[in-house]
């Protein structure tokens, strides 16, 4: 299974959206709070290709975006596909 990252911050509910639906596949991910942390956001910002915005996902090396973006993944059957490869 691909591993998972996601940036986040404490008070997003995009970042609660897009952890419940990992959970619900049952997928690990590492969870990088850039609540205070300018370093690390600006780290995600330029790992994402300067999306600013959380949360940030990656799956393996793959930047999907944020939490529309893993949605829709998941609506098409991607999603399945990139975290069991």
């Amino acid at each position: 299974m691909s591993k998972v990252t996601i940036y986040t911050t404490i008070f997003c509910p995009y970042c609660v959206m897009a952890k419940q639906l990992l959970k619900r596949k049952g997928v690990a991910f590492d969870e990088i709070d850039v609540t205070a942390n300018s370093a690390l956001r600006e780290e995600m910002t330029v790992k994402a290709g300067g999306r600013s915005t959380v949360p940030q996902i990656w799956i393996g090396e793959t930047h999907v975006g944020g939490c529309d973006d893993l949605y829709a993944l998941d609506r098409t059957g991607q999603l399945d596909r990139m975290l069991a490869a």
